[in-house]
Formats: structure tokens, C-alpha cells, sequence
């Protein structure tokens, strides 16, 4: 049984623009405008305009918001300060991860929590169960925002002239309630492209204003719209790792290298702690398989799922690929055994439908903007 997919508030100005959709978690979205690497080449080097409203936004406010939030969560919840934002995960009771999230903290006592797309539903439904114990209320907020992003170098000049709010002391990962082209706005400092950059939070009614004013604004120094196929090929030069591909049900944040997010000093007990407890251990004594980027010597493309070999065996898997614009090569990356993630391992390749094409094992990201 086919379910339609959801449209955002911004679908007709898509259309009107020759979008390429296609159905992304749900969603119809747009892929790309024109060309993918143009697009990705816009947002490294001037600016891009991504309509990412598929987000899931669920809030948790009340006077026990904190508490519950730190139950339900693996970060240190208890020290985001006012209008700053963390990135986090959330667990399941064996480690497993079931999603990365933003937190963003809005007031004294409210928090708005932001889910991939395709995990939405479920985070809602865990958080909800996990706050039952305290005095906190959950609010499903996914039809309630538009989220809009510039991204690129030149977005601060794009958005700072369009807004009165003051960007220039908004440091990364932060955000504040301001006005942008007369629409109220949570305007954060975040993204997922390696570049600067700003998510809007708006009212659906007020999207369609948004976007046009951006795209008026950024006119002059080459802002172009921008689909999801170049937010991932930005995402991975940038080593940011992707909920089902990096990250699964089936690992642990320690396992996928990111065990910095889990804050055992935090007072009280957690979902997944003692799990997790294990498997920082288990990292210590028996280090898992690494997440290490790999840069082609060929031009075949690597994708997702396929073996990674050395000397005859299959050493790992890849997890991401594609052609990376900026490199000029193909680039994935891939979970590998420990002996073989140092940068520079040589006679490491990818089985490409039968053929071991060489890569070489780099450290991540595979770009980093000059700031």
C-alpha cells in the first residue's frame, strides 16, 4: 500500500523553479534545480538555498524539561545554555543509535529537539515515553515549522541584509529569535554542509516570503536553490556523518567514533547507559571497526554497502560515496578494521561489482572551509 508523500510549504515555488522531486523520507523534495555540482559548487564558494521543512521539531518544555531530557538522551542536556544549541543522540536501551539530533534550548524551560526526517515519528515516540516521569510536557511541532537554510560563504552578508538581528555575535551551533524579511524567525547558526551558515525556523504561511526575499537578496553574489543531492555530497567532504548509512540501530556512538557525545558525568541515570558504559570499554581494550575516508586513484564511484578489501579479504564496508566535486575523485566513506584506518594504508581498495579498485585511506573530513 503506497502512502502519498507530504508536501512542503514551499512545493508550488519548487515546481515553478523545474525541481527534480522525489520521495525522501515521506516527503516530496527536491533533488536538485539544474546541476547537482553546480549547486554543491555554489554553497562552497558563494551561497545555497535549501527548503529543509522534512526536518521533525518536537519540543519539551515544563519545569522538569531538563530532567527528562537528560533521561532521554545520551548529551548533557543540563548545560546548553540560553539560545545555544548541541548536537546529541538519542539511544536505545542495548546502545544502539536511533537517531542524531539538535537540541536547541529556547527559554529557561523549553527545548526544541530536532529529528532526521525518516526517524521523526520514532524520536517523538521514545522522548514521549521517556518524559512520562516528569512534570514536562512533549509537543509534536513537525507542522508548526518551514525550515529554510542558507549555506555558503556569503550567507552572513545575504541574511544580514535582510535581518536586524545581530549575526555577527551569533556564534556557531546558537540561536535566537529575530525578524528576517519581516517573518519572526529562530535564526540558528547550524548546518550540514562544512561551510558558515543559517537555519531559519518560520511559520509554513510565512516560507514562500522567506525563500523569495533570500533569493532576492543573494541575486547579486550568485545564491542559487540548492537540493538534497548536493547536501550530501557537501555533508560528505565534510565527514558528517548520515542516519542510516554512518549511523544505525545496529551501532553504538562509541562504535561510530562519536563517543564524545555521550556524557556519562551527568547526574542520574539515562536510557542506554550501562550499555554504552560497555561499549566505551569495549573501544578501549578491542577498538571496533573505524570510520576512516577513502579518496579514489580511479574514477569508479563507490556506494554504500559495498566491501572494502585488503590482501584478499574484506577488511569493512563502505558506508557512503559519491564523485566529490571539490576533490575532482570519487570519495566514501567506510567502517574498516582497525589495522588498516591509519591514513596513508596502502593496498586498501573498494570491490566494485567484482573489481578491487584502489582507494587510499585519508583521515575526515575530506574538506574543511578556511575560516
Amino acid at each position: 500500500m503506497s502512502t502519498v508523500p507530504r508536501h512542503t510549504a514551499l512545493d508550488a515555488t519548487h515546481r515553478a523553479l523545474g525541481a527534480t522531486m522525489t520521495d525522501f523520507a515521506g516527503w516530496d523534495m527536491p533533488l536538485r534545480y539544474a546541476s547537482e555540482r553546480d549547486e554543491h559548487n555554489a554553497v562552497r564558494t558563494r551561497a545555497g538555498l535549501f527548503d529543509l521543512s522534512h526536518m521533525g521539531e518536537i519540543t519539551v518544555s515544563g519545569p522538569q524539561a531538563v530532567n527528562a531530557l537528560d533521561y532521554a538522551l545520551v548529551g548533557n542536556i543540563g548545560t546548553i545554555g540560553l539560545g545555544r544549541a548541541r548536537y546529541t543522540m538519542i539511544c536505545q536501551e542495548d546502545g544502539g543509535i536511533v537517531d542524531d539530533l539538535i537540541v536547541y534550548r529556547l527559554g529557561e524551560t523549553e527545548y526544541m529537539v530536532v529529528a532526521n526526517a525518516g526517524n521523526a515519528q520514532v524520536v517523538l515516540d521514545a522522548i514521549t515515553e521517556r518524559a512520562a516521569g516528569f512534570d514536562a510536557v512533549v509537543r509534536d511541532d513537525r507542522d508548526a515549522y518551514a525550515l529554510i537554510a542558507v549555506q555558503g560563504p556569503e550567507s552572513p552578508g545575504i541574511l544580514k541584509s535582510v535581518t536586524d538581528a545581530d549575526l555577527d555575535g551569533l556564534k556557531y551551533y546558537a540561536g535566537l529569535p529575530g525578524t528576517v524579511a519581516g517573518v519572526p524567525a529562530l535564526i540558528a547558526r547550524t548546518g550540514y554542509t562544512g561551510e558558515d551558515g543559517f537555519e531559519l525556523f518560520v511559520e509554513p504561511r510565512h516560507a514562500e516570503t522567506l525563500w523569495q526575499a533570500l533569493t532576492e537578496a543573494g541575486k547579486d553574489v550568485g545564491l542559487v536553490p540548492a537540493g538534497l543531492s548536493c547536501r550530501d555530497t557537501l555533508r560528505l567532504e565534510a565527514g558528517m556523518p548520515l542516519y542510516g548509512h554512518e549511523l544505525t540501530t545496529a551501532l553504538t556512538p562509541f562504535d561510530a567514533g562519536l563517543g564524545r557525545v555521550v556524557k556519562f558525568e551527568k547526574e542520574g541515570d539515562f536510557v542506554g547507559r550501562a550499555a554504552l558504559e560497555a561499549a566505551a570499554e569495549r573501544a578501549e581494550t578491542a577498538p571496533p571497526r573505524k570510520l576512516v575516508g577513502l579518496i579514489a586513484e580511479g574514477r569508479r564511484v563507490p556506494r554504500a554497502g559495498f566491501p572494502v578489501v585488503a590482501d584478499g579479504k574484506v577488511i569493512g564496508e563502505v558506508t557512503s560515496g559519491a564523485p566529490s566535486p571539490t576533490l575532482g575523485r570519487p570519495i566514501a566513506m567506510a567502517y574498516v578494521d582497525a589495522a588498516h584506518a591509519a591514513p596513508g594504508t596502502s593496498g586498501v581498495g573498494v570491490d566494485i561489482r567484482g573489481t578491487h579498485e584502489p582507494y587510499e585511506v585519508v583521515a575526515l573530513p575530506f574538506y574543511k572551509r578556511q575560516k
